[in-house]
């Protein structure tokens, strides 16, 4: 079955950065879209971040364009994303999932998690 584990969340200043790893297992990685998405409290899920499964396409939400980077090891069937200049409004869990399509914004599998915290 498909299982998609995020790591490298955790407390950072304002400013700061972090890298969010997501590892996947049980599906055809270099084929299916990956993205990034993030739920804050009070707040419905939403997209962060696109890639298709080449790499060579990526997609951004108008909130972190600039800021963020997302990138892809087809060979470790890892995706990346790298978070700069963080703010204290990227408080959330954040979510890896597979893309329903390379250019969709919707998820069909995804991890369990990860939290990221920027203080002021």
């Amino acid at each position: 079955q498909v299982q998609l584990v995020e790591s490298g969340g955790g407390l950072v200043q304002a400013g700061g950065s972090l890298r969010l790893s997501c590892a996947a297992s049980g599906l055809t990685f270099s084929r299916s879209g990956m993205g990034w998405f993030r739920q804050a409290p009070g707040k419905e899920r939403e997209f962060v971040a696109g890639i298709s499964g080449s790499g060579g396409v990526t997609s951004y939400a108008d909130a972190v364009k600039g800021r963020f980077t997302i990138s892809r090891d087809n060979a470790k069937y890892t995706v990346y994303l790298q978070m700069n200049k963080l703010k204290p409004e990227d408080t959330a869990v954040y979510y890896c999932a597979r893309l329903t399509a390379w250019n969709s914004r919707r998820g069909d599998y995804w991890g369990q998690g990860t939290q990221v915290t920027v203080s002021s």
